[in-house]
């Protein structure tokens, strides 16, 4: 009996575990706390540095943009037999004649509103005087009203559109550096797909981060100019029908600042709305901001979600804010690159780090998708 004992209590024991050693210290880091204060005063300084070089900033940011925006064409080409040296030159004058063509538009639009202005001096001075007797008919002194009137003609209004022109004129410079830097960055592009593979195979999280970028900011750009050229045929249409002047220069005013989030629409419908006012009173422009606002709701709120959803994936917060902030930072062009520089500094800072993807959870519109696991999807060039 107590042999039967002994040998259930020996079946039934664990042995004790053997002791772990570690071989080397605990590595030494510092406090969360102090990672954050040190990370906020590095993007302080690059930003900083980022604002004092805005003028080389600008034009860079936008070759990267189009150089990435474009890498399925010398794709496509290739399939259609072109050669690759063929393919290569094909998309880069593309992209030429397309940026040159949006700059001669804009330069054009702004020359002829200034052009025009001054042909509505009298329906000018009519519209003053209205405004005049309907602020001393509520109350408003004589002395105020005059004051005001004072400093309204249509002379400063040209002068300022005359400064805008100028300012257009100004960025001559910067679209030269845009274009040898978009040559330059093509060409670089060539075996890019090779180096992408290697990085994969060595940091596969800054790969997918890359990715996740290059695959954001391709679908924001073609919807952006999908669907503004939509608006802007739409836009010409009605203007046309209105008989206000310059329909077709307003249109394509309204597809280039379709690229600017939220309030690109606004801005593409001032000249417009003034023109109306000028052209056929306040009525006038009250149907054509109706009508624009009409277009644009139906268009990129209804219509652009049903087929394509958030292209760039970015709460409607975030990209109001990144608007600002970039606008702030490099200049009018920020406006327009602004959510693909987001996409940019979201890939840099939190998809090339997997501790840090859950903040994709508060800067999604939406329940944030996996990150691309092909490589091909941050390659530039396709291999030949």
């Amino acid at each position: 009996m107590a042999r039967r004992g002994t040998n259930r209590s020996r079946t039934t024991a664990r042995p004790p575990e053997a002791p772990s050693y570690r071989t080397d210290p605990p590595a030494w880091t510092l406090p969360r706390g102090t990672i954050v204060l040190i990370t906020i005063a590095g993007l302080v300084v690059a930003v900083g540095g980022i604002k004092a070089v805005s003028s080389f900033a600008a034009p860079t940011f936008l070759a990267l943009m189009l150089t990435v925006a474009v890498q399925p064409v010398p794709r496509w080409l290739r399939t259609k037999g072109f050669p690759g040296w063929a393919a290569f030159l094909t998309t880069v004058v593309l992209v030429y004649g397309i940026l040159i063509g949006l700059f001669a538009t804009l330069v054009f639009s702004v020359a002829r509103l200034a052009t025009i202005l001054p042909d509505y001096d009298e329906e000018f001075n009519e519209i003053i005087t209205s405004f005049q007797d309907f602020l001393t008919s509520h109350g408003v002194s004589q002395d105020k009203v005059q004051d005001m009137i004072s400093h309204v003609d249509t002379g400063k209004v040209v002068n300022v559109v005359t400064d805008v022109l100028a300012g257009t004129l100004s960025v001559a410079s910067a679209l030269v550096l845009v274009l040898a830097l978009l040559l330059f960055m093509a060409a670089d592009s060539v075996g890019f797909d090779d180096r992408m593979t290697h990085l994969r195979d060595m940091r596969p999280d800054i790969a997918s981060a890359f990715g996740a970028f290059a695959q954001g900011t391709r679908s924001y750009l073609w919807v952006s100019t999908v669907f503004g050229l939509i608006v802007a045929v739409f836009d010409s249409i009605a203007l046309a029908l209105l008989s206000v002047p310059l329909p077709i220069l307003w249109g394509l005013l309204s597809f280039i600042t379709n690229y600017i989030p939220n309030v690109g629409f606004v801005i593409g419908l001032v000249p417009p709305a003034l023109l109306a006012l000028l052209d056929g009173g306040v009525v006038k422009m009250l149907i054509v901001i109706a009508v624009y606002s009409v277009i644009n709701v139906i268009i990129q709120s209804v219509i652009q979600p049903k087929f394509v959803g958030d292209a760039a994936g970015l709460s409607t917060t975030l990209t109001f804010l990144s608007l600002i902030f970039w606008a702030w930072a490099i200049g009018p062009l920020g406006a327009i690159l602004a959510v693909p520089l987001t996409l940019l500094a979201k890939a840099l800072l939190i998809d090339i780090d997997p501790a840090t993807r859950w903040a994709d959870v508060l800067l999604s519109s939406s329940k944030p998708e996996p990150l691309p696991d092909d490589p091909s999807d941050v390659t530039l060039e396709s291999e030949s």
